[in-house]
C-alpha cells in the first residue's frame, strides 16, 4: 500500500475516533461549544487590546466583560417590556384557550354545513389523533425538561460553566492556534493553511451574515407583529430573532406560536390573515433576499445539504449539532470543495495528469 493511502486510511480512522467520542459526551457538550464560539468571535478584538500593549490575560478579560456588558445591557432594557408581556400572557392564557375553543367549534360548524357526514367524521377522527399526537409528544418534551438532570446540567453549565471556558480558550487562542499549526506536516503546511483560512473566512462570514440576519428580522417581526395588534408581538419578535440562528427553525417555532395567538385574539379571520401575510413575507424575505446574500454566498451551501445537516448533525449530538449544523456543514463544504479540486487533478480522473 502506497505511503499516500496510509495517509489517508489515518486521517479517516482519526476522524471516525473524533465523531464517536464527541457522539459519546454530546449531552455536555453545550458550555463548551457556545464558549468556543465566543473565544472564536472575540479574538479579534482581544488582538486589538494586545496592539494597545496589554498582556493576553488582560486583553481577553477586558473583551469578554464588554461582551457580557453588552448583554446585560440588552436585557436590562428589554426584561422589564418583556416581563410585562409574559405576565400579562399568564394572565391571559385562560382567556385564549377559551378563545381558541370558541375557534375551533366555529370552523367544525363552518365544516359540519358543508361536508358530509361520513366525510366530517374522517376529519374529525384525523384532526383528533395529529391532536392527540401533538399533545404527547409536548407533555413528554416538557416532562423530559423540568424532569432531566441533564437539561438542568447543561443550564446551570450554560451559565457558570461557558464565560471560564471562553476565557481560558480566548487567552490561549493564539498560543493554540501556533501549536496546531506546528503540528502541520511541513511538506504541506503552506496547502494546510490556505484550506484553514478558507475555513476561517467562511465561518466569519456566515457568524457575520447569521447574526445580521438575526437582528433585521428580529426587528421586523417584532414591529409588524405589534403593529397588527397582535399581543405579545416583541416576544415572539425577539424568539424569532432568537431562533432564526438555526435555519428554518425561527420561523417555523415565531410562525406557529404568532399564527396561534392570532387565532385565539382577534375575532375576525381577516386580522388572522394579516398575521399570515406578515409571516409569508417575511420568510420569502430572509430566505430570497436576506439570507442568499448575507449568508448564502459566504457559506456556499446548497438547501438541501443544509437541512441534511440539521438532521444529520441533530441525530448525532442533539440540540448542540443543530445549533452548530450550518458551521460544521460549512467547513465540510470547503473541505469537500478541495478534495474534488484535487481529484480533478489526479490520474483517477483523468490518465493524462500524471506528472513525470
Amino acid at each position: 500500500m502506497s505511503p499516500r493511502a496510509w495517509i489517508v486510511i489515518y486521517w479517516a480512522v482519526a476522524l471516525g475516533l473524533v465523531l464517536l467520542l464527541l457522539q459519546s459526551v454530546s449531552a455536555i457538550l453545550l458550555p463548551f461549544a457556545v464558549g468556543f464560539a465566543i473565544a472564536y468571535v472575540l479574538d479579534p478584538v482581544a488582538d486589538q487590546f494586545e496592539k494597545l500593549k496589554l498582556s493576553r490575560g488582560l486583553a481577553a478579560t477586558l473583551a469578554l466583560g464588554l461582551f457580557f456588558l453588552a448583554i446585560l445591557l440588552v436585557l436590562l432594557l428589554l426584561v422589564p417590556v418583556l416581563q410585562g408581556q409574559v405576565s400579562d400572557f399568564i394572565r391571559r392564557l385562560p382567556n385564549l384557550v377559551t378563545a381558541a375553543r370558541q375557534n375551533v367549534e366555529q370552523l367544525l360548524q363552518f365544516a359540519q354545513e358543508r361536508l358530509s357526514p361520513e366525510d366530517l367524521a374522517k376529519v374529525r377522527e384525523a384532526a383528533s389523533g395529529k391532536l392527540s399526537s401533538v399533545l404527547a409528544w409536548g407533555a413528554t418534551a416538557l416532562q423530559s425538561v423540568l424532569t432531566s438532570g441533564i437539561a438542568i446540567a447543561n443550564l446551570l453549565s450554560l451559565i457558570f460553566i461557558t464565560p471560564i471556558v471562553a476565557f481560558f480558550l480566548l487567552r490561549d487562542w493564539d498560543r493554540m492556534v501556533a501549536r496546531i499549526d506546528s503540528w502541520l506536516p511541513r511538506p504541506h503546511v503552506a496547502l494546510l493553511r490556505e484550506q484553514a483560512r478558507q475555513v476561517d473566512l467562511t465561518l466569519a462570514g456566515f457568524l457575520r451574515g447569521q447574526l445580521t440576519v438575526c437582528v433585521v428580522m428580529g426587528i421586523y417581526y417584532a414591529i409588524t407583529l405589534t403593529v397588527a395588534g397582535l399581543d405579545f408581538g416583541l416576544v415572539i419578535g425577539l424568539l424569532i430573532g432568537i431562533f432564526v440562528f438555526v435555519p428554518y427553525v425561527g420561523a417555523a417555532v415565531g410562525g406557529t406560536l404568532a399564527i396561534g395567538l392570532a387565532a385565539a385574539q382577534f375575532q375576525h379571520w381577516s386580522q388572522v390573515l394579516v398575521v399570515v401575510g406578515l409571516f409569508v413575507f417575511g420568510q420569502t424575505m430572509e430566505s430570497n433576499v436576506l439570507t442568499p446574500k448575507l449568508v448564502g454566498a459566504r457559506v456556499n451551501l446548497h438547501p438541501v445539504w443544509l437541512m441534511f445537516a440539521l438532521l444529520a448533525f441533530g441525530k448525532l449530538f442533539g440540540f448542540v449539532g443543530v445549533v452548530i449544523a450550518v458551521p460544521l456543514a460549512a467547513v465540510i463544504g470547503v473541505v469537500v470543495r478541495f478534495s474534488i479540486q484535487q481529484y480533478l487533478r489526479s490520474p483517477l480522473y483523468d490518465p493524462a495528469n500524471i506528472r513525470e
